[in-house]
Protein backbone atom coordinates (compact mmCIF):
# COMPACT_ATOMS: atom_id res chain seq x y z
CA UNK A 1 0.00 0.00 0.00
CA UNK A 2 1.85 3.18 -1.21
CA UNK A 3 0.51 6.41 0.14
CA UNK A 4 1.64 9.52 -1.36
CA UNK A 5 1.27 13.03 -0.14
CA UNK A 6 -1.45 15.08 -1.94
CA UNK A 7 0.25 17.89 -4.53
CA UNK A 8 0.67 21.23 -2.55
CA UNK A 9 -1.81 24.02 -3.56
CA UNK A 10 0.64 26.72 -2.91
CA UNK A 11 4.86 26.72 -3.59
CA UNK A 12 6.51 26.28 -0.45
CA UNK A 13 8.27 29.77 -1.41
CA UNK A 14 4.81 31.21 -1.69
CA UNK A 15 3.80 29.82 1.90
CA UNK A 16 6.86 31.27 3.19
CA UNK A 17 6.79 34.53 1.89
CA UNK A 18 3.25 35.10 2.51
CA UNK A 19 4.04 33.65 6.34
CA UNK A 20 6.74 36.58 6.43
CA UNK A 21 4.40 38.96 5.45
CA UNK A 22 1.49 38.14 7.45
CA UNK A 23 3.76 38.05 11.03
CA UNK A 24 5.32 41.83 9.96
CA UNK A 25 1.70 42.97 9.37
CA UNK A 26 0.28 41.37 12.92
CA UNK A 27 3.45 43.12 14.40
CA UNK A 28 2.31 46.70 13.83
CA UNK A 29 -0.66 47.74 15.55
CA UNK A 30 -1.71 50.00 12.81
CA UNK A 31 -1.86 46.73 10.15
CA UNK A 32 -2.91 43.94 12.96
CA UNK A 33 -6.47 44.10 12.33
CA UNK A 34 -7.29 42.13 8.99
CA UNK A 35 -3.58 40.96 8.30
CA UNK A 36 -4.34 37.37 7.24
CA UNK A 37 -7.34 38.78 4.48
CA UNK A 38 -5.17 41.69 3.58
CA UNK A 39 -1.76 39.61 2.96
CA UNK A 40 -3.95 36.80 0.98
CA UNK A 41 -5.01 39.50 -1.14
CA UNK A 42 -2.30 40.96 -2.48
CA UNK A 43 -0.76 37.13 -2.96
CA UNK A 44 -3.43 35.84 -5.26
CA UNK A 45 -6.29 35.10 -3.27
CA UNK A 46 -4.88 32.74 -0.41
CA UNK A 47 -7.98 32.23 2.20
CA UNK A 48 -7.53 34.10 6.08
CA UNK A 49 -7.52 30.70 7.23
CA UNK A 50 -5.08 29.16 5.34
CA UNK A 51 -2.75 32.00 6.18
CA UNK A 52 -3.36 32.02 9.80
CA UNK A 53 -2.46 28.21 9.78
CA UNK A 54 0.53 28.48 8.31
CA UNK A 55 1.75 31.74 10.51
CA UNK A 56 0.37 29.26 13.72
CA UNK A 57 2.67 26.41 12.32
CA UNK A 58 5.58 28.42 11.72
CA UNK A 59 5.31 29.82 15.32
CA UNK A 60 5.38 26.88 16.28
CA UNK A 61 8.15 25.80 14.54
CA UNK A 62 10.23 28.94 15.94
CA UNK A 63 9.28 27.34 19.65
CA UNK A 64 7.08 30.85 20.09
CA UNK A 65 3.84 28.62 20.61
CA UNK A 66 3.59 25.27 22.12
CA UNK A 67 2.34 22.09 19.86
CA UNK A 68 3.68 19.58 17.69
CA UNK A 69 6.32 21.02 15.25
CA UNK A 70 6.89 19.86 11.86
CA UNK A 71 9.89 17.88 11.42
CA UNK A 72 8.34 16.02 15.07
CA UNK A 73 5.45 15.31 13.60
CA UNK A 74 7.05 14.09 9.63
CA UNK A 75 9.11 11.98 12.07
CA UNK A 76 5.81 10.46 14.06
CA UNK A 77 4.49 9.68 10.51
CA UNK A 78 7.86 7.71 9.61
CA UNK A 79 7.58 6.06 13.01
CA UNK A 80 3.75 5.07 12.49
CA UNK A 81 4.64 3.72 9.06
CA UNK A 82 7.56 1.47 10.10
CA UNK A 83 5.65 0.21 12.58
CA UNK A 84 2.79 -0.65 10.56
CA UNK A 85 5.20 -2.70 8.17
CA UNK A 86 6.74 -4.23 11.30
CA UNK A 87 3.36 -6.07 12.46
CA UNK A 88 2.49 -7.14 9.17
CA UNK A 89 5.48 -8.64 9.24
CA UNK A 90 5.01 -10.07 12.26
CA UNK A 91 2.19 -11.35 11.77
CA UNK A 92 3.48 -13.60 8.11
CA UNK A 93 6.18 -14.59 10.44
CA UNK A 94 3.34 -16.21 13.05
CA UNK A 95 1.32 -17.44 10.47
CA UNK A 96 4.15 -19.65 8.82
CA UNK A 97 5.50 -20.32 12.04
CA UNK A 98 2.12 -22.09 12.76
CA UNK A 99 1.85 -23.55 9.25
CA UNK A 100 5.27 -25.10 9.41
CA UNK A 101 4.39 -26.08 13.01
CA UNK A 102 1.18 -28.09 12.46
CA UNK A 103 3.04 -29.41 9.40
CA UNK A 104 1.90 -32.79 8.41
CA UNK A 105 4.69 -35.59 8.96
CA UNK A 106 7.15 -33.36 10.32
CA UNK A 107 8.81 -35.36 12.97
CA UNK A 108 8.33 -34.08 16.40
CA UNK A 109 11.24 -33.49 19.04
Amino acid sequence: MSTMAAPRKYPDELRERATRMAVEARLDPATRAGAFRRVGEQLGGIHPETLRTWVRQAEIDEGHRAGTTTSDAQRLLELEKENRELRRANAILKSASAFFAAEPGRPQR
